[in-house]
Parts: structure tokens; C-alpha cells; sequence
């Protein structure tokens, strides 16, 4: 089996549980890249994911547990596709 098909195999499942847009638990989650009060950045498994609102605060993670809960005034979610790995060919023809 590639690389690649084993990583999708052991990627953790992702889910978001938005709560009157003030709480927030997201599963999935690898990495936090970036926060502030108004921008927290994720790496999730299933791509980048850009949470911009207003007080924003994390009040409990867990990385091993792939794990976050927030608070605040949540206005936009969005993501960003996962980098496509592999040489250019495969990307082109695989």
C-alpha cells in the first residue's frame, strides 16, 4: 500500500459542534498554528481551518486526543485544502 493511502487511513475523523455561535468543540485537530482574540488557525485532518470572530479563547486542548474547545463570538469558519504531496508527476497523472 503507497504512502499516501495509509496516511488517509490513519487520519483522525474531524467534527465540528458549534453551540449559538459562542462554543465551539472541534475533533481532528493535529495543530494550532496561529490564535489571537480574533484569528485561531488549525491544522485538522482534513485540511487548514480559520476560525475569525470576535474574544475568541481557547479553553481546553488536547493534541493527543486531536481535541479543542473555544469560546467567543464565532462570525466565519473556512478551510483550506491540504497540500497535495508527491512528485508533479504523480500530482498530474496519479
Amino acid at each position: 500500500m503507497p504512502y499516501e493511502e495509509i496516511k488517509k487511513v490513519q487520519q483522525r475523523p474531524h467534527s465540528l459542534t458549534l453551540e449559538g455561535r459562542e462554543k465551539m468543540s472541534i475533533t481532528g485537530v493535529d495543530d494550532v498554528s496561529g490564535f489571537d482574540e480574533n484569528t485561531i488557525v488549525l491544522t485538522t485532518s482534513q485540511g487548514d481551518l480559520n476560525i475569525h470572530g470576535q474574544g475568541l479563547h481557547i479553553d481546553r486542548i488536547d493534541l493527543d486526543a486531536g481535541e479543542l474547545e473555544l469560546r467567543g463570538k464565532i462570525q466565519e469558519l473556512s478551510y483550506d485544502e491540504p497540500a497535495r504531496s508527491g512528485s508533479l508527476w504523480s500530482r498530474l497523472f496519479g
